[in-house]
């Protein structure tokens, strides 16, 4: 396909989505836009509402395709959503009790959108609903990446000071070992006063396939042996506990249904991760998803000190891409963040930018259909 005519369909997509837009302004709705980054016959889709990944297609082991990222049927629904698949969540993603924090001495109160008087995920236009900049794009080549970029004015949604935000994709597929790795780097810098940030992708991954069903089969293993004890609005109180012996234990390779009938509606827990970062990164290897039907492996490293692990329970009845319905446990979200309610707990890593101390997270998924052998083994 040629220049023009990539161009072409891009423009032809958004032409016909565009009529279905009805939840945004008009100026909102004239910049949303579809990005492809493609190397070989490995591609994934991204839009610039929220900085989302739409979608990744990636070979199984007998070389077969598939789109292994939960979508949604139209852009339209990607501005009235209620789950966020794929976006980037922030100012501050999860959860943060009462809507509130004292920073500095000055009591800030956020917008109320969670359990009847708390915060979550920024609020309720954070930064998974809004159009992100496109700062830099490439779609083919050696390293195919796009970076999309959003200014937070001091105030929205309640938070202090005006911050600038960016998020870098990058694709990199290996063909001799049939290795294919996404990073994702996040920064943010705060132009004037000190703020909490945590920036979480909010991916949605089914290794079998979007439309494979659900995920109850996949084995996962999470390194990390304690949890963040939350209240009965899933919210942490400050407290630790070890994941051994109970059903949140994922230290070696478990399937993700044999225990999710003891955690209620299912997982959606903050683990601490266990030893240092390595390298100038600090990068460390946090969690490793498998299906074993597809083969498709998933390792995940970062330098955030958590991973919320959630089995989507909240899906429920949402068309998808090709018209599929998406249920509860569609997908898995493995999602490196600071830890829940942070401000709130001195206890926990800060989650305070300045200034001076800008925010850097990153995150670097591993695509194979080779277990690492500790994991295979087990």
């Amino acid at each position: 396909m040629t220049k023009n005519n990539k161009i072409c369909l891009l423009l032809l997509v958004f032409v016909l989505a565009s009529s279905a837009f009805a939840e945004v302004s008009d100026e909102e709705l004239k910049r949303i836009r579809i990005y492809e980054l493609k190397q070989g016959r490995v591609s994934m889709r991204l839009t610039n509402w929220g900085a989302s990944i739409m979608s990744l297609i990636l070979p199984d082991k007998n070389g077969n395709l598939a789109d292994v990222h939960l979508e949604y049927y139209s852009i339209k629904d990607y501005t009235t959503n209620t789950t966020n698949f794929g976006a980037i969540v922030g100012r501050v993603a999860n959860r943060i009790k009462g809507a509130q924090f004292t920073l500095n001495g000055t009591v800030y109160k956020l917008v109320v959108n969670y359990g009847g008087n708390n915060s979550i995920h920024g609020g309720s236009k954070g930064f998974a609903d809004v159009v992100w900049n496109v700062d830099s794009y490439k779609p083919e080549g050696p390293n195919p990446s796009i970076t999309f970029s959003y200014r937070s004015f001091d105030g929205e949604q309640g938070f202090p000071g005006d911050l600038i935000s960016t998020v870098t994709y990058n694709l990199n597929v290996k063909h001799n070992s049939g290795v294919t790795m996404l990073g994702i780097t996040m920064k943010a810098r705060a132009l004037n006063k000190a703020t909490p940030v945590n920036l979480v992708p909010h991916d949605f991954w089914n290794l079998g396939g979007h439309d494979s069903g659900d995920i109850l089969g996949a084995k996962v293993q999470i390194f990390g042996s304690q949890i963040t004890v939350v209240d009965s609005q899933n919210i942490p109180n400050g407290e630790f506990a070890s994941v051994k012996g109970t059903p949140y234990d994922f230290l070696k390779p478990t399937t993700v249904g044999s225990r999710i009938s003891q955690v209620g509606r299912g997982y959606d827990i903050n683990y601490v991760l266990d030893g240092e970062g390595k390298g100038k990164k600090k990068m460390k290897l946090a969690a490793i998803a498998q299906d074993e039907k597809s083969g498709r492996v998933m390792e995940v490293f970062t330098n955030a000190p958590g991973i919320q692990f959630y089995t989507a329970n909240g899906v429920q009845d949402v068309k998808g891409k090709g018209g599929f319905v998406y249920q509860p446990h569609s997908a898995l979200c493995l999602e490196t963040q600071a830890f829940p309610n942070s401000v709130n707990h001195p206890n926990f890593p800060s989650t305070i930018v300045t200034p001076e101390n800008p925010y850097e997270h990153y995150m670097f998924m591993k695509f194979s259909t080779k277990a690492p052998p500790a994991f295979s083994q087990s």
